[in-house]
């Protein structure tokens, strides 16, 4: 049994940053589409700052759950849709957002279908998980022990909502060399609730 039933808003290490992306969508109000985006509160939150919003998740219940919130919601829609099975000469976006999803997929090939994607000066915003490969991985991640947990607390953390999860597979250090190589000039910062995040603009 998952929490989501009982919380059609809530709050995890993931929605804590949903407003430095919704601040991101907010400053050019295009197309956006979020990459694995589960139940849909996401997606719910960029609509109301964007032209239109797609979100796509291979899990059909969580595209059930998504439909039913954004029903209500003009611009808003999800489709049943791995992100490899998109054809980037069919469609593009000004914004594309990876929130705990890009360790699902094989990171080059998501990076290069992203850039492929976005629109000329479009935007790539990921909140990423990484694996703890290093001893400086592994020191940040006990350093955020404290603020995760009081987080947790002070938000009454919803830590089921009945999506798919999985372990990463790539170190910080191997996904900035990945970043860097197929998108030059992105940045990476580690962030907390044992996230990073990832912006890069297309020329």
């Amino acid at each position: 049994m998952n929490d989501y039933a009982k919380h059609d808003d809530y709050w995890n290490h993931n929605s804590a940053y949903h407003p430095w992306l919704v601040g991101i969508a907010s400053r050019n109000r295009g197309d956006v589409l979020d990459v694995g985006c589960g139940e849909g509160l996401l997606a719910q939150r960029l609509a109301a700052v964007s032209r239109s919003v797609v979100g796509i998740d291979a899990d059909p219940i969580s595209v059930w759950r998504a439909s039913e919130r954004l029903q209500p919601i003009g611009n808003a829609s999800v489709e049943l849709l791995r992100f490899e099975d998109l054809e980037p000469a069919e469609r593009s976006f000004d914004l594309i957002t990876f929130v705990a999803s890009l360790h699902h997929l094989p990171l080059r090939a998501a990076l290069q279908k992203a850039r492929e994607m976005l629109r000329p000066a479009g935007k790539l915003a990921v909140i990423g998980l990484s694996a703890n490969k290093s001893v400086t991985d592994w020191v940040w991640a006990g350093l955020c022990t404290p603020a995760a947990y009081a987080g947790s607390l002070l938000h009454r953390e919803t830590r089921n909502i009945g999506v798919a999860v999985a372990d990463p597979r790539e170190s910080l250090a191997e996904i900035r060399q990945t970043a860097t190589e197929v998108l030059p000039g992105a940045g990476i910062r580690r962030g907390l609730y044992y996230r990073y995040r990832l912006l890069w603009q297309k020329a």
